[in-house]
């Protein structure tokens, strides 16, 4: 059983309008709310991330959807579960990263932590619901996406990948790579722009499960084919020293980049391709098209229940 059929037999059984976006948008308060956790030993490992690092990340993460979604990060809330040998030490440090990472300047304005709940379990757990407001903005759904419309993206792909597998490996070399994986920065300007200067509907999301991900899911929940120029696509160039580097362009997670597919006039991004009829991503790469249906890049990402 994998982590998307569980969200539909939930979104099935609930009968929810609200389900299916990474955030959830509550017209009537005019607020989005998104939750996202992080657990020891499936998202991190004590022995690669400070506790510094480790609430830094956690506050970035849960924003990356915010700013997917157009609207302005304002508030969080931190739940943790934390097992008997975690000292006070831990705590402070964890809450500095955490603090750290919300006076990065979203739209103007530090994002504030309010609440949240804390208790013991066998392994840390992170559970952090983020809020933003809507008002006057103009928030993304991945179903919005239209024939015609081009495809722009903004951070680089693939970095964080390549920091995951250095510290997989035991090398802290080039240490760029893992920041980047430790402490990653959420994507604010694309979704500011977008929120705020696109009058029709459009298409956004973040690559937290990586590129193809977001390109797949986008492409098959508004019905389009998305055609993707491999060459268009930000990267570091220094990731051509790995091998299969490309596939951690396409398919390397957690670099927190954001993927829309929004109207020609919007001026704002690097563009990397165009929505056309069909479904699914058409990828232009090495002198050759690769057709991915969902299921192709559903087979190829990250799941969490494996």
């Amino acid at each position: 059983m994998k982590e998307k059929e569980f969200i539909n037999i939930i979104k099935n059984t609930l009968e929810s309008e609200y389900i299916g976006d990474d955030c959830a948008y509550l017209m009537d308060l005019g607020i989005v709310v998104s939750q996202d956790s992080l657990v020891e030993d499936v998202h991190f490992k004590k022995e690669f991330i400070t506790p510094f690092q480790l609430g830094y990340k956690s506050v970035m993460v849960n924003v990356s959807d915010i700013c997917a979604s157009g609207a302005k990060p304002v508030y969080l809330t931190i739940s943790l579960s934390l097992p008997n040998d975690i000292d006070t030490d831990f705590l402070k440090e964890f809450y500095q990263g955490a603090k750290t990472a919300c006076s990065v300047s979203f739209s103007g304005e530090s994002v504030k932590i309010v609440g949240g709940d804390i208790t013991s379990a066998d392994k840390i757990y992170i559970s952090v619901c983020a809020i933003g407001d809507a008002k006057g903005r103009n928030i993304s759904s991945r179903k919005n996406a239209k024939e015609g419309y081009k495809v722009v993206v903004s951070g680089l792909h693939g970095s964080s990948c390549a920091g995951l597998k250095l510290l997989m490996h035991g090398k802290s070399e080039p240490k760029k790579f893992i920041k980047v994986h430790l402490e990653p920065q959420a994507q604010v300007e694309l979704g500011d722009e977008a929120g705020l200067n696109i009058k029709t509907p459009y298409a956004m999301m973040d690559t937290s499960d990586g590129l193809m991900d977001a390109l797949s899911a986008i492409a098959n929940e508004s019905g389009v084919l998305l055609e993707v120029d491999f060459d268009k696509i930000p990267y570091d160039k220094d990731l051509e020293k790995f091998p299969n580097w490309q596939d951690m362009v396409l398919f390397g997670g957690e670099d927190y980049g954001l993927v829309a597919v929004v109207p020609q006039d919007f001026d704002y991004g690097t563009q990397i391709g165009i929505a056309k009829q069909g479904l699914g991503v058409d990828l232009n790469i090495d002198g050759k098209t690769i057709h991915y249906s969902k299921q192709d890049v559903e087979n190829k990402i990250f799941n969490h229940f494996n």
